[in-house]
């Protein structure tokens, strides 16, 4: 009891008196230039990053609010009969992916369909051994394999790669017999009963607005393989759940996720068809169709597994490929849909979707000004920092972790609490992404292109699974180097606060120290210990037809 009482005394009652009721500095601060040129870059930056925080709030709000508009599979405006079911193709653009493309291929002639009206296009766009792997595979159930019939599957292969993904698509329609078409990355392993639940939401009904795409949610194959794994699911699972399901809820602008949705043929043909001038062809497409007044549908209880980045290479390129990719959308798109007859409240969601990487370049700028910024902040006064900096911090910060947390409660009603072991390490797993985010969107906005880059794919589903992965893995360069050498710029920050006892800013700090420190470590590190064996079996996946 005593120690308490000495405790309570001399260390938070000390404090407190300290730094908020000590008095005899109050009048010796002055302003000066370069308080001023400090300080005005920083608050610009937290009140447009404080907008984009507040806007996450907005989603979750459109998703409650509209919830009556929620689409489900069960309750179709109208169900086509057998006979009636309209022709489909299903395309498979693969590149450099011989670890997962028979298990693509198996699930896809699993579907449940009629096969008089039914076709797979497998679109290779491969310069490795895949091409004879897929071909044999192809052949195989053309053939008749696994228990199936002979199935109508067909091997289209480029070899010059042009417009990437997009020009693998765009290659495919010329030959593809579907009024509608179903596309699946290479990752992605559709259930059998996938098509047919899509389906009938493209019956035209007298009254009611023609279908043009339907998206479906991802699931996660490998969700539970790492704790990296299980931060990128609930990321996914954020977007997913509260912007797919805001915005398609409240009847706005979405997109196509580039795989597990499928098109109207005449759709994609009256919009333009697949363009290459953006890194996410899936977005623009959308955007181009959308204006068109083509309705999009978006079915939460579909489901579709996929594979989740093992590594964090992989991952950190996926992410920047996508904030490249919708920064060009916007710079492409954005006039369109301003100058566009569609609502207001239309415009101002696309262009907080489309514009939401931009967030990436301003932390760069908040990492650089946070220090000098909270020095002189301490010294105006806790008043100032308690009715202005605080409220600025949670709105774009605060939003991150509700916003997470309220889509796991809508996915995992019974376990969603344990989302908040995870919060800190995603925030600050956003923290880390952000010096190639920064580059990637630099480059999009001063027209830099670069290469489609994929996200290798080792086919490694559970706990101790191994991939023979050297073949696709890739390094960052200097990156992670310099993603290390900010952690410690930020550990300095938090030294320099608790020497300033300056503690109600270290929470914040150490979030930008474990981001980069995290980042970095596991870029350098990744297969470093793949030859250890450390008490699990080493699965290694061979090529799966034994080339």
């Amino acid at each position: 009891m005593h120690v308490i009482l000495f405790a309570s005394q001399h260390g938070v009652r000390r404090y407190w008196r300290s730094h908020y009721g000590d008095h005899t500095f109050q009048h010796m601060y002055r302003w000066n230039a370069f308080d001023t040129y400090m300080l005005i870059p920083y608050f610009l930056v937290m009140v447009i990053l404080a907008f984009y925080g507040i806007h996450r709030y907005q989603l979750v709000w459109l998703y409650f609010r509209n919830r009556k508009n929620a689409a489900s599979w069960k309750t179709p405006a109208a169900r086509f009969e057998e006979s009636e079911l309209p022709f489909v193709t299903i395309q498979l653009p693969i590149y450099n992916e011989q670890y997962v493309v028979d298990r693509l291929l198996d699930a896809c002639c699993r579907i449940d369909y009629p096969r008089d009206r039914f076709e797979i296009q497998l679109l290779d766009d491969s310069t490795d051994e895949t091409t004879e792997v897929a071909a044999q595979i192809v052949k195989r159930y053309a053939d008749g394999f696994g228990g199936l019939p002979p199935q109508p599957v067909h091997y289209i292969h480029r070899t010059n790669r042009y417009g990437y993904k997009a020009g693998a698509l765009d290659a495919g329609l010329k030959s593809a017999k579907g009024e509608l078409i179903a596309i699946f990355d290479a990752d992605f392993v559709p259930p059998e009963e996938w098509l047919m639940q899509v389906i009938h939401q493209f019956k035209e009904v007298p009254g009611h607005e023609h279908i043009g795409m339907v998206q479906t949610r991802w699931t996660h194959l490998n969700r539970d393989y790492s704790f990296l794994t299980q931060v990128e699911a609930i990321l996914l699972d954020g977007h997913f759940v509260l912007e797919h399901g805001g915005r398609s809820r409240a009847g706005v602008f979405f997109n196509f996720n580039g795989t597990a949705g499928m098109w109207r043929r005449e759709t994609i043909d009256e919009a333009g068809g697949w363009q290459h001038d953006t890194l996410t062809e899936d977005t623009d497409l959308s955007y181009r169709a959308q204006l068109k007044g083509w309705k999009f549908l978006y079915l939460q209880d579909v489901e579709c597994p996929a594979e989740l980045p093992i590594e964090m290479t992989a991952f950190k390129t996926q992410q920047a490929r996508w904030a490249k990719g919708l920064i060009q959308t916007g710079k492409k798109i954005l006039p369109r849909v301003l100058k566009s007859d569609a609502p207001w409240h239309t415009k101002l969601e696309a262009w907080y979707h489309l514009t939401a990487n931009i967030s990436y370049p301003l932390m760069i700028v908040l990492s650089t000004l946070l220090m000098p910024a909270m020095v002189i902040r301490s010294w105006q006064g806790w008043i100032q920092m308690l009715l202005i900096d605080f409220p600025l911090f949670m709105a774009s910060t605060f939003s991150v972790s509700s916003f997470y947390l309220v889509s796991q409660k809508e996915l995992h009603p019974k376990t969603w609490y344990k989302t908040f072991l995870y919060l800190p390490f995603l925030m600050a797993l956003g923290v880390g992404l952000t010096i190639t985010n920064t580059k990637a969107v630099l480059e999009a906005l001063f027209g830099v292109k670069t290469a489609f880059a994929r996200t290798p794919k080792y086919r490694v589903e559970k706990k101790g699974e191994k991939a023979q992965a050297n073949k696709y893995r890739k390094r960052l360069g200097i990156v992670p180097w310099i993603e290390l050498l900010i952690g410690c710029y930020f550990a300095w920050t938090v030294w320099y606060a608790i020497g300033s006892e300056n503690y109600f800013t270290i929470p914040f700090l150490l979030l930008f120290v474990l981001g980069y420190w995290t980042t970095g470590a596991l870029s350098l590190l990744q297969g470093r210990f793949d030859r250890l064996n450390v008490g699990q079996e080493m699965h290694e996946k061979p090529y799966p037809m034994g080339i």
